[in-house]
Protein backbone atom coordinates (compact mmCIF):
# COMPACT_ATOMS: atom_id res chain seq x y z
CA UNK A 1 0.00 0.00 0.00
CA UNK A 2 1.13 3.46 -1.21
CA UNK A 3 2.03 6.30 1.94
CA UNK A 4 -0.15 9.25 1.78
CA UNK A 5 1.99 12.42 0.86
CA UNK A 6 1.59 14.55 3.41
CA UNK A 7 0.25 18.00 2.31
CA UNK A 8 0.02 19.63 5.70
CA UNK A 9 1.96 20.01 9.07
CA UNK A 10 2.90 21.62 11.89
CA UNK A 11 6.90 22.78 12.94
CA UNK A 12 7.95 24.31 15.66
CA UNK A 13 11.93 26.05 15.70
CA UNK A 14 13.53 28.60 17.43
CA UNK A 15 12.31 31.39 14.87
CA UNK A 16 9.68 31.39 12.28
CA UNK A 17 12.00 31.28 9.30
CA UNK A 18 13.88 28.43 11.07
CA UNK A 19 9.39 26.85 11.58
CA UNK A 20 9.15 27.28 7.85
CA UNK A 21 12.67 25.83 6.77
CA UNK A 22 12.26 22.61 8.69
CA UNK A 23 8.45 22.34 7.02
CA UNK A 24 9.78 22.97 3.76
CA UNK A 25 12.39 20.07 4.24
CA UNK A 26 9.70 17.63 5.35
CA UNK A 27 7.26 18.74 2.37
CA UNK A 28 9.86 18.21 0.01
CA UNK A 29 8.82 21.62 -1.44
CA UNK A 30 9.91 25.31 -2.52
CA UNK A 31 8.68 28.20 -1.21
CA UNK A 32 6.47 29.26 -3.43
CA UNK A 33 4.73 26.04 -2.88
CA UNK A 34 3.01 26.49 0.39
CA UNK A 35 1.07 28.38 2.39
CA UNK A 36 2.90 29.49 5.53
CA UNK A 37 0.48 30.27 8.96
CA UNK A 38 2.33 31.89 11.72
CA UNK A 39 0.48 29.77 14.92
CA UNK A 40 3.13 31.39 16.87
CA UNK A 41 6.04 34.25 16.52
CA UNK A 42 7.81 32.75 19.53
CA UNK A 43 9.90 34.21 22.58
CA UNK A 44 13.64 34.60 22.97
CA UNK A 45 12.99 35.35 27.06
CA UNK A 46 15.73 36.01 29.30
CA UNK A 47 18.93 33.49 29.27
CA UNK A 48 15.69 30.88 28.26
CA UNK A 49 13.56 31.47 30.78
CA UNK A 50 10.16 32.01 29.85
CA UNK A 51 11.26 31.11 25.95
CA UNK A 52 8.66 30.11 23.60
CA UNK A 53 9.33 27.86 20.55
CA UNK A 54 7.97 29.91 16.97
CA UNK A 55 5.39 27.68 15.59
CA UNK A 56 3.62 27.79 11.97
CA UNK A 57 1.25 25.37 10.32
CA UNK A 58 2.64 24.98 6.42
CA UNK A 59 -0.12 23.33 3.45
CA UNK A 60 1.37 22.41 0.27
CA UNK A 61 -0.61 24.11 -2.26
CA UNK A 62 -2.33 22.28 -4.84
CA UNK A 63 -1.43 21.88 -8.79
CA UNK A 64 -3.95 24.92 -9.68
CA UNK A 65 -3.63 27.12 -6.18
CA UNK A 66 0.21 26.89 -7.38
CA UNK A 67 -0.25 28.64 -10.31
CA UNK A 68 -2.85 30.52 -9.30
CA UNK A 69 -0.74 32.17 -6.65
CA UNK A 70 2.44 32.49 -8.72
CA UNK A 71 -0.42 34.51 -11.70
CA UNK A 72 -1.55 36.90 -8.87
CA UNK A 73 1.99 37.49 -7.31
CA UNK A 74 3.21 38.13 -10.99
CA UNK A 75 0.19 40.52 -12.03
CA UNK A 76 0.49 42.32 -8.78
CA UNK A 77 4.43 43.14 -8.98
CA UNK A 78 4.09 44.39 -13.05
CA UNK A 79 0.85 46.34 -11.98
CA UNK A 80 3.34 48.07 -8.90
CA UNK A 81 5.92 48.46 -11.35
CA UNK A 82 4.09 50.22 -13.27
CA UNK A 83 2.75 52.75 -10.63
CA UNK A 84 -1.00 52.23 -11.91
CA UNK A 85 -4.07 52.68 -9.83
CA UNK A 86 -5.46 49.38 -9.85
CA UNK A 87 -5.95 45.86 -7.89
CA UNK A 88 -5.98 42.85 -9.32
CA UNK A 89 -8.49 39.63 -8.46
CA UNK A 90 -8.49 36.02 -8.92
CA UNK A 91 -12.16 35.24 -10.50
CA UNK A 92 -11.02 31.72 -11.24
CA UNK A 93 -8.33 29.13 -10.03
CA UNK A 94 -8.70 27.43 -13.00
CA UNK A 95 -10.74 27.82 -15.57
CA UNK A 96 -10.97 24.53 -18.00
CA UNK A 97 -12.46 26.97 -21.30
CA UNK A 98 -9.38 28.95 -20.81
CA UNK A 99 -6.83 26.89 -19.62
CA UNK A 100 -5.85 28.11 -16.41
CA UNK A 101 -6.37 30.83 -14.13
CA UNK A 102 -8.69 34.35 -14.87
CA UNK A 103 -7.57 37.07 -13.05
CA UNK A 104 -9.80 40.48 -13.34
CA UNK A 105 -8.08 44.02 -13.50
CA UNK A 106 -9.96 46.75 -11.49
CA UNK A 107 -8.97 50.50 -10.89
CA UNK A 108 -8.71 54.15 -11.78
CA UNK A 109 -6.06 53.19 -14.39
CA UNK A 110 -8.01 50.57 -16.10
CA UNK A 111 -8.44 52.59 -19.63
CA UNK A 112 -4.29 52.46 -19.65
CA UNK A 113 -4.22 48.68 -19.04
CA UNK A 114 -6.60 48.09 -22.03
CA UNK A 115 -5.49 50.09 -24.64
CA UNK A 116 -6.25 50.92 -28.12
CA UNK A 117 -8.37 47.87 -28.98
CA UNK A 118 -7.38 45.83 -26.21
CA UNK A 119 -3.28 45.84 -27.07
CA UNK A 120 -2.39 46.80 -23.83
CA UNK A 121 -3.87 44.22 -22.23
CA UNK A 122 -2.46 41.50 -24.58
CA UNK A 123 1.04 42.42 -24.10
CA UNK A 124 0.03 42.47 -20.96
CA UNK A 125 -1.10 39.02 -21.08
CA UNK A 126 1.88 37.74 -22.90
CA UNK A 127 4.64 38.92 -20.41
CA UNK A 128 2.54 37.47 -17.51
CA UNK A 129 2.09 33.92 -19.10
CA UNK A 130 5.94 33.77 -20.05
CA UNK A 131 6.76 34.24 -15.90
CA UNK A 132 4.28 32.24 -14.86
CA UNK A 133 5.38 29.48 -17.19
CA UNK A 134 9.17 29.96 -16.86
CA UNK A 135 10.76 26.42 -15.72
CA UNK A 136 7.09 24.78 -15.71
CA UNK A 137 6.93 21.18 -16.88
CA UNK A 138 3.22 21.54 -18.39
CA UNK A 139 2.07 25.47 -20.04
CA UNK A 140 -0.64 26.64 -18.51
CA UNK A 141 -2.97 30.16 -19.86
CA UNK A 142 -3.25 33.14 -17.55
CA UNK A 143 -6.24 34.71 -18.80
CA UNK A 144 -6.50 39.11 -17.95
CA UNK A 145 -9.51 40.90 -18.23
CA UNK A 146 -9.85 44.94 -16.97
CA UNK A 147 -13.41 45.33 -15.53
CA UNK A 148 -15.10 42.82 -17.69
CA UNK A 149 -13.32 43.98 -20.97
CA UNK A 150 -13.04 41.24 -22.49
CA UNK A 151 -17.29 40.27 -22.04
CA UNK A 152 -17.83 43.66 -22.97
CA UNK A 153 -15.68 43.11 -26.30
CA UNK A 154 -17.24 39.91 -27.18
CA UNK A 155 -20.77 41.36 -27.08
CA UNK A 156 -20.16 44.78 -28.82
CA UNK A 157 -18.40 41.91 -31.65
CA UNK A 158 -21.56 39.40 -31.68
CA UNK A 159 -23.77 42.46 -32.12
CA UNK A 160 -21.93 44.03 -35.01
CA UNK A 161 -21.10 40.29 -36.59
CA UNK A 162 -25.04 40.31 -36.38
CA UNK A 163 -25.54 42.97 -37.77
CA UNK A 164 -23.95 43.19 -40.72
CA UNK A 165 -24.83 39.94 -41.81
CA UNK A 166 -27.90 41.70 -42.32
CA UNK A 167 -26.45 43.75 -44.56
CA UNK A 168 -25.24 41.36 -46.62
CA UNK A 169 -28.00 39.45 -46.90
CA UNK A 170 -29.65 42.59 -47.61
CA UNK A 171 -27.49 43.83 -50.52
CA UNK A 172 -26.40 40.60 -51.53
CA UNK A 173 -22.68 41.84 -51.22
CA UNK A 174 -20.31 40.51 -49.05
CA UNK A 175 -18.82 43.05 -46.71
CA UNK A 176 -14.91 43.00 -45.42
CA UNK A 177 -14.48 44.04 -41.70
CA UNK A 178 -11.62 45.79 -40.53
CA UNK A 179 -8.70 44.05 -39.14
CA UNK A 180 -8.53 41.97 -36.51
CA UNK A 181 -6.65 39.86 -33.55
CA UNK A 182 -6.85 35.87 -34.14
CA UNK A 183 -9.08 36.12 -31.14
CA UNK A 184 -11.47 38.66 -32.36
CA UNK A 185 -12.08 36.98 -35.53
CA UNK A 186 -12.85 33.75 -33.87
CA UNK A 187 -15.43 35.93 -32.23
CA UNK A 188 -17.14 36.65 -35.47
CA UNK A 189 -16.66 33.33 -37.31
CA UNK A 190 -18.89 31.34 -33.92
CA UNK A 191 -21.05 34.30 -33.83
CA UNK A 192 -22.30 33.79 -37.62
CA UNK A 193 -21.24 30.29 -37.47
CA UNK A 194 -24.82 28.97 -37.16
CA UNK A 195 -26.26 31.33 -39.99
CA UNK A 196 -26.87 29.36 -43.19
CA UNK A 197 -27.45 32.97 -45.46
CA UNK A 198 -23.90 33.70 -45.17
CA UNK A 199 -20.70 32.35 -44.67
CA UNK A 200 -17.24 34.05 -42.74
CA UNK A 201 -13.71 33.25 -43.98
CA UNK A 202 -10.22 35.10 -42.78
CA UNK A 203 -9.23 37.34 -45.56
CA UNK A 204 -5.38 39.64 -45.73
CA UNK A 205 -1.97 39.13 -44.07
CA UNK A 206 -0.48 39.78 -41.02
CA UNK A 207 -1.36 42.52 -39.00
CA UNK A 208 -4.20 43.76 -41.39
CA UNK A 209 -6.02 39.92 -41.81
CA UNK A 210 -9.78 40.71 -41.12
CA UNK A 211 -12.90 38.96 -42.12
CA UNK A 212 -15.30 38.69 -45.00
CA UNK A 213 -18.90 37.83 -44.55
CA UNK A 214 -20.20 36.79 -47.76
CA UNK A 215 -23.88 35.56 -48.40
CA UNK A 216 -24.51 32.33 -49.89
Amino acid sequence: MLEQEIQEMETTAKTVEEAIEVGLHELDAARDEVEVEVLNPGKPGFLGIRSELARVRIRKLSANEDVSSKSMETVSKILEMMNVSAVATLSSAFDSEAGGPLIDIEGEDSGLLIGRRGETLRAYQFIVNIIVNNNRQGPVRVTLDVEQYRSRRQASLEEMARRTSERVIASGRPVYLEPMTPADRRIVHMALADNPRVTTESNGRGSGRGVVISPV
